[in-house]
C-alpha cells in the first residue's frame, strides 16, 4: 500500500514537571494513506476541542481507521467499519447530522 509512513512516539511525562519519565516510552511505525499532519491541523482549526485533544483525536482516529480498513474482513473489525465510517463523515461535516 502506498502512503505516508510515520514514526509514532508516546512518552510518559511526569505530571508535575512535564519531563519524560526514564524508560517509559513507546515508538512504532505506521503507514497511512492520508497526511496525518494536515488532518491534525484541520482538526485544530475546526475548534471545539483543545489543541492537544484535537491532535489526539485525529491521530488516534487515523491510526485506528487504517488498521480497521486493512483488516475489514476480519471478525474483530467487521462491525467497527460502518460505525467508524459514519463517525468520520459526521466529523468532516463539522458534527452536523446528514440532511434527509
Amino acid at each position: 500500500m502506498k502512503g505516508n509512513l510515520y514514526r509514532i512516539t508516546v512518552e510518559s511525562l511526569d505530571e508535575n514537571t512535564q519531563q519524560p519519565v526514564a524508560g517509559a516510552s513507546l515508538s512504532f511505525n505506521a503507514l497511512c494513506h492520508d497526511d496525518i499532519l494536515a488532518i491534525v491541523e484541520r482538526t485544530r482549526n475546526r475548534g471545539g476541542l483543545s489543541s492537544d485533544e484535537s491532535a489526539a483525536m485525529a491521530v488516534g482516529l487515523k491510526l485506528l481507521g487504517e488498521v480497521a480498513l486493512r483488516h475489514r474482513n476480519e471478525a474483530l473489525f467487521e462491525e467497527l467499519g460502518p460505525q467508524l465510517g459514519a463517525f468520520i463523515q459526521k466529523l468532516k461535516r463539522g458534527g452536523a447530522e446528514p440532511q434527509a
